[in-house]
């Protein structure tokens, strides 16, 4: 290798040198999410002044994650940061929503402290809801940054730029994708496996609806695949497992997939 090419690598090292690493971003919202949900910690004593304290440091964190990953050069990143801590007290609603679905849905959730401790699918949906909201403040790379740190950890995949409404129940959750253009209404309710993608991932279509709109109270079992951007599942329907949709379904519809189950051998016939 030419003396060319490590001062290629030398100076794209330079370029990103004072940029935060993933898990320093990650670490801002799980920050936000220890500060709004104490039952997080082990033993948590914040007084009021504290906890104002602890929000603005976190907003003074992220006026520092935005001028360094220079997500914006013209952009005046603390009137960015303010628009976006405005809307924690919404994000916050919208998760306890979130925590309510699981826990009137699920039978083995025994409290909302076990759902915000221990549940895959809650840190998902929360992680989704600080990155969309960041999104929306016309943030780059941040939101993927942080949906794609919840990923990592819970085995789930939603775009921060897919439209979810609230109570959003995530039971298992493991595999479960919903894409970009994703659009998902209220008391939704979602397994592990089911994918909500695309058609078709060709480039052109990357300012196209590519991925389902999902209407109110639609039940979607485990590894159910529902694609395309035209296609729309009613409210009220419930989608069986391992169904293959790239069709509308209207509302009130009933789905399933119905296996061809052939025995080959009881213990009756040996």
């Amino acid at each position: 290798m030419n003396e060319e090419f490590y001062l290629h690598i030398y100076n794209k090292q330079k370029l990103i040198e004072a940029v935060p690493s993933n898990q320093e971003i990650a670490d801002w919202a799980i920050q936000i999410m220890n500060l709004l949900y104490p039952e997080r910690l082990t033993t948590p004593d914040y007084s009021i002044n504290e906890i104002k304290r602890m929000m603005h440091k976190l907003e003074v964190e992220l006026i520092r994650i935005l001028n360094a990953t220079k997500a914006c050069e013209d952009c005046d990143n603390a009137a960015v940061a303010a628009g976006v801590f405005e809307q924690i007290p919404e994000i916050y609603r919208r998760m306890n929503t979130d925590i309510q679905a699981i826990l009137t849905g699920d039978p083995a959730a025994k409290s909302e402290f076990e759902v915000i401790r221990s549940y895959p699918g809650f840190l998902a949906i929360a992680l989704y809801r600080i990155a969309h909201a960041l999104l929306k403040a016309e943030i780059p790379i941040i939101p993927r940054i942080l949906t794609e740190y919840a990923h990592s950890i819970t085995g789930i995949d939603i775009h921060p730029a897919a439209v979810i409404g609230e109570y959003l129940y995530i039971d298992h959750g493991t595999g479960l994708v919903i894409g970009e253009t994703t659009v998902i209404g209220n008391h939704v309710k979602l397994y592990q496996g089911v994918t909500l993608g695309a058609l078709s991932v060709e480039k052109y279509m990357a300012n196209i609806k590519r991925h389902p709109t999902i209407e109110d109270h639609v039940i979607i079992y485990s590894g159910a695949t529902i694609l395309g951007g035209e296609t729309v599942i009613g409210s009220n329907s419930i989608i069986g497992g391992n169904v293959w949709i790239t069709k509308s379904v209207p509302a009130g519809s009933t789905v399933y997939h119905q296996s061809a189950i052939k025995v080959i051998e009881t213990k009756g016939n040996k």
